[in-house]
C-alpha cells in the first residue's frame, strides 16, 4: 500500500501542475501569438490522439487521416457558407465524418501492416483530388473562408484566449474519452488484436468489428480536431488535407510515444514548435525536424515519452545502487564515530 501511494503521489502533483500551467497559461504568456500557437498545439494533440487509437492501439499505421480531418472542416464551412447555424454545421459534419470513417474502415480493413496503409493513403488522395479539382463544391485552390468563429452559451471565441479555452476543454475531454477506452475492457480486446491477432480471433472476438469500432472512434476526434482547425483559421484549402498533414499527424504518434496517451500530447508540440517558433530563426526547419526525429528513432525507437521513463528509471536505478554501494563501503569505526 505504501508502495503505491509513493507511486501515485508524486503523478498526483504532476498532473495537478500540469492543469494549473494549463488554466493559467494566457495569464503567464500574455503575447497573443504563442497563445495560438498552444491552441495549434491542443487541437493536433486530439488529431494525434486520435489517431494513436489505430496506430498505438490497434496496429493499424494510415496515412490517410488528414481526408477525415478536412472532411469534417468542408463539411462545416460549407454548410457555414449556406447560412446554416454552427450547431446544425459542427454536427452534420461529425456525423459525415464518422460516416466516411466507416467507408475507410470498410475498405481498408481487408488489409493489415502495408496493406492496410496503402488503402488509407489512396482514399486520403481520393479525397485530396476531390478538394483539389471539384471547384464548384470546394473552391479548388482558393478554399473556402468562414466569417466568424461560434459563441457557445454566449462566450466569444473571437480572441486568442477564449479560442485557447475552447480547445484545452475539448483537448481534456479527448484525453479523458482517450483514458477510459484504453483502460476499458474494449481497449483491452483492441491491443489483443495488435498482438495476438489469431489468438483473439480463435478465442471468439470478432476482430474487423473491434477494428471497425476503433475506426470510428478514430474518426469522430480526427472530425473534432478538423473543426477546430477550421475555426482557427476561418478558413480551408485542399493543403489541408494533403499526404503532407497525414505523414505529420503520424511523426506526432511515433515520436512522442505510441500506445500511450502523453506521447501524441508531446509529438503534437514539437512538430507545431518546430513549425511556428523554430522556424522564424531556422530556414531549414524542416531538416532539423528530420533530424531529431532520426535521434529519437535511433537512440529512443519507443518514443520520447516511454524512452524518457525508461533513462529516468535507469538512473534512479543507478543512484539508488551507488548510495547502497557507499553505505556498504563505509568502516563500522566511522559510523558510530559519534558515539560513546
Amino acid at each position: 500500500m505504501r508502495a503505491v501511494m509513493e507511486v501515485s503521489t508524486p503523478r498526483v502533483i504532476a498532473i495537478v501542475v500540469a492543469l494549473l500551467l494549463l488554466v493559467t497559461l494566457p495569464a503567464w504568456v500574455g503575447n497573443p501569438y504563442y497563445i495560438n500557437v498552444a491552441s495549434q498545439i491542443l487541437f493536433f494533440a486530439v488529431f494525434a490522439l486520435a489517431l494513436n487509437v489505430l496506430v498505438g492501439y490497434g496496429g493499424l499505421v494510415s496515412l490517410g487521416h488528414a481526408g477525415l480531418f478536412a472532411v469534417a472542416g468542408y463539411t462545416a464551412a460549407l454548410l457555414l457558407a449556406r447560412g446554416h447555424g454552427h450547431l446544425v454545421a459542427d454536427t452534420v459534419a461529425l456525423a459525415v465524418t464518422v460516416l466516411t470513417a466507416a467507408i475507410y474502415a470498410v475498405l481498408s480493413l481487408r488489409a493489415t501492416g502495408i496493406g492496410f496503409l496503402m488503402i488509407t493513403l489512396a482514399i486520403g488522395q481520393i479525397l485530396w483530388g476531390v478538394a483539389y479539382r471539384w471547384a464548384s463544391l470546394t473552391n479548388g485552390d482558393n478554399g473556402i473562408n468562414v466569417a466568424a468563429r461560434p459563441a457557445p452559451f454566449g462566450l466569444s471565441l473571437a480572441g486568442a484566449d477564449g479560442f485557447y479555452y475552447l480547445c484545452l476543454v475539448v483537448f481534456l475531454a479527448c484525453l479523458a474519452s482517450m483514458r477510459m477506452v484504453v483502460r476499458s475492457p474494449f481497449g483491452a480486446s483492441l491491443r489483443g488484436t495488435r498482438d495476438q491477432e489469431r489468438r483473439m480471433a480463435a478465442l471468439g472476438y470478432d476482430v474487423w468489428t473491434i477494428r471497425f469500432w476503433a475506426f470510428l472512434l478514430s474518426g469522430f476526434w480526427s472530425g473534432v480536431a478538423g473543426l477546430l482547425f477550421l475555426y482557427y483559421n476561418q478558413f480551408i484549402s485542399p493543403q489541408i488535407v494533403a499526404l503532407t498533414t497525414s505523414a505529420e499527424a503520424l511523426l506526432m504518434v511515433i515520436s512522442g510515444g505510441t500506445a500511450t496517451l502523453l506521447g501524441p500530447v508531446v509529438g503534437a508540440a514539437l512538430v507545431v514548435i518546430m513549425k511556428n517558433v523554430v522556424s522564424a530563426y531556422i530556414v531549414r526547419w524542416n531538416m532539423v525536424l528530420g533530424i531529431i526525429f532520426i535521434l529519437i528513432v535511433s537512440f529512443m525507437p519507443e518514443g520520447l515519452v516511454p524512452g524518457s521513463a525508461r533513462l529516468w528509471a535507469w538512473a534512479r536505478h543507478r543512484l539508488r545502487r551507488g548510495k547502497s554501494g557507499v553505505a556498504a563501503a563505509t568502516p563500522p569505526a566511522a559510523a558510530g564515530e559519534g558515539g560513546p
